[in-house]
């Protein structure tokens, strides 16, 4: 018996082509939690970005943020893992060096360092952001926990890059960047956490993503779902591949596995 769904947000709920949830999913979310089953947001996105659900706020039981960094259910923080700061700083070096732009997420806000037209073009594109924060001195974030760190590089130089920061790991859901978090933190480790709060097995757990981030929680969960648009690397590794997001992907799944 599933007890709670955990749903990334970014091609996953919220189409890439209108920025907006589906109505169909909107109706099969509001029906699935009126059946007593819990909805939990796992978002690479950072709180301060999560600004696309307010047609859903309502029935949304719990928070992985920054893809599992930040867990909370209400005003409690469900679990909290910053990057040691050895490695902040040293993506604040290679940032300065090599000259890309570089995202650093705190719990409750973030700042773009070495912004450039690229990341806004990124984002606005991607996640129809336009306020980057731009502008906020770097020393004072730096004097913060770091839980995230969104580097504007390629596949290539993430892969030699990420040796001289050992106390993370990284994941990419887009090819122009990729979110790093400290070791052991993701969203598979997120779903672990925000279910032993909850009170509820991981064979009682259903995930639903599109991008690499979701690999590690579509492992994780009972029934792993990936959506029909998904990067074909993680499709292998889901219990069931439904639709695309914007043909009823997430209604139909949960049809299927008759949770409504």
């Amino acid at each position: 018996m599933v007890k709670a769904l955990f749903f990334d947000i970014d091609g996953t709920l919220v189409s890439f082509n209108t920025h907006e949830i589906p109505t169909s999913t909107i109706d099969a979310l509001q029906r699935v939690h009126a059946n007593g089953v819990k909805i939990i947001i796992s978002t690479g996105r950072p709180l301060a970005i999560i600004n696309n659900l307010s047609s859903i706020s309502n029935i949304i039981d719990g928070y992985i943020t920054t893809n599992g960094a930040y867990c909370f259910v209400g005003d409690t923080t469900v679990y909290l893992n910053g990057i040691d700061k050895r490695d902040v700083l040293k993506m604040k070096e290679l940032s300065d060096d090599e000259g890309f732009a570089c995202m650093f997420v705190t719990k409750d806000n973030f700042t773009v360092y070495n912004s450039n037209q690229l990341i806004r073009d990124i984002y606005w594109r991607l996640l129809g952001l336009k306020d980057l924060h731009e502008n906020v001195a770097i020393d004072d974030i730096l004097q913060q926990d770091i839980l995230q760190l969104t580097p504007i590089i390629t596949k290539d130089r993430e892969e030699t890059l990420m040796p001289s920061l050992s106390g993370c790991i990284s994941g990419r859901w887009c090819d122009e960047f990729c979110d790093i978090t400290a070791k052991g933190t993701d969203k598979g480790r997120g779903i672990h956490v925000m279910a032993d709060y909850l009170g509820i097995r991981l064979d009682e757990t259903m995930a639903f993503g599109d991008g690499g981030n979701d690999l590690s929680m579509l492992k994780t969960a009972g029934i792993g779902v990936a959506m029909g648009n998904a990067n074909e690397s993680i499709k292998p590794f889901a219990d069931y591949i439904t639709t695309d997001i914007d043909d009823n992907g997430i209604a139909n799944a949960l049809h299927h596995f008759c949770l409504i």
